[in-house]
């Protein structure tokens, strides 16, 4: 199998290079800077020698964009959109173009293209796109627009031989430095995870191990295509999140924040109070739907097994694909491909 990952080096692209290539599969990362072995330059704007990867592949995983992780400022906002969707477009110039198309293209998304809402979960089907919630900051919505610009660049491409798949990814955690789940443990470790704004508001997540599994699942379901949330079943309100978390690595007290607290220590961290304080209560209906089973949909055992993780020093991630679902990632049915070493 040979998959094509754009933008794999981040968090999210370490986690599943690292997990297919445990599995045997041949994994391909474009990036703007290479550096390692199996790294090809691009520059997620134009379509280059970069597209040949692309041609004769098996899966795309594009996770191209700007990093979220930073002031939301007019300049980075933009650039979160520019960098989103001309990367997906150029992916998908480059699957129009290709021989050979791949037979899967998954596209990163987001789940903070939903509502910020308290009352009830938004699922693929009946959640509520946000944008036009009242009492939130303007900026909120072109968040949202960024989600929805991201998801329509992929949905518009021409590709009718690929498959086309959005996944709307929560917060996947992971022990990997530099991850939320390192930023948040931080905070709790200094006594600083309590909660913020009075901590009603929802965090989504996913577990790493979990996130690649529905990787595989959907790889292997050519009967899902479209939106698809990847998110842990049981969305929990910050205060309890944080709770769990602190229990998990023995912290006894976490300070609460205020709102201008909040702003306070995201302007020091360098990033927006939208990822503190907004609600993002998402489930993952049409996962759940097809039968896939998460081995992680509770979030004290999750965050039990996350530093335990950390504090043994383990790999995150290396085990091989789980069949227990199909999951395991499907070849193109008319490829000679085979997994390599």
């Amino acid at each position: 199998m040979k998959v094509v990952i754009p933008g794999g080096t981040g968090q999210v692209g370490t986690i599943l290079n690292r997990a297919l290539t445990a599995a045997g599969h041949e994994v391909v990362v474009l990036t703007r800077r290479p550096a390692r072995d199996r790294e090809i330059r691009w520059d997620g704007e134009t379509l280059g020698p970069w597209a040949k990867e692309i041609d004769g592949s098996d899966i795309v995983i594009n996770l191209a964009g700007r990093s979220v992780s930073c002031r939301y400022t007019p300049a980075n906002l933009r650039a979160m959109m520019d960098s989103r969707v001309h990367s997906t477009r150029v992916v998908g110039e480059a699957i129009a173009a290709a021989e050979q198309p791949p037979p899967l293209w998954l596209q990163m998304s987001t789940a903070t293209v939903y509502a910020h809402r308290f009352d009830a979960p938004n699922d693929e089907a009946t959640g509520v796109i946000g944008g036009t919630e009242p009492g939130v900051p303007d900026y909120w919505a072109y968040s949202v627009e960024i989600a929805k610009a991201w998801e329509r660049t992929q949905e518009q491409a021409e590709t009718p031989h690929t498959r086309k798949v959005a996944l709307r990814s929560a917060m996947v955690m992971s022990p990997d430095r530099g991850g939320v789940f390192d930023v948040l443990l931080r905070l709790a470790r200094l006594g600083l995870g309590g909660p913020v704004a009075g901590g009603a508001q929802y965090v989504s997540w996913i577990h790493d191990h979990d996130f690649v599994r529905a990787v595989e699942f959907l790889a292997a379901r050519d009967d899902l295509a479209g939106p698809v949330n990847l998110a842990a079943p049981a969305p929990l309100p910050q205060r309890t999140f944080m709770r769990a978390l602190r229990a998990a690595w023995g912290v006894p007290v976490g300070l609460p924040a205020t709102k201008w607290m909040a702003g306070l220590g995201a302007f020091a961290l360098r990033s927006d109070t939208e990822l503190l304080l907004k609600s993002r209560r998402v489930t993952p209906g049409r996962l759940l739907e097809a039968g896939f089973t998460f081995d992680h949909p509770q979030w004290p055992e999750a965050a039990v097994n996350l530093t335990r993780r950390l504090r043994e020093g383990l790999t995150p991630t290396t085990k091989k694909p789980s069949r227990r679902e199909g999951g395991d990632l499907r070849p193109r049915q008319d490829s000679n491909l085979r997994p390599s070493a």
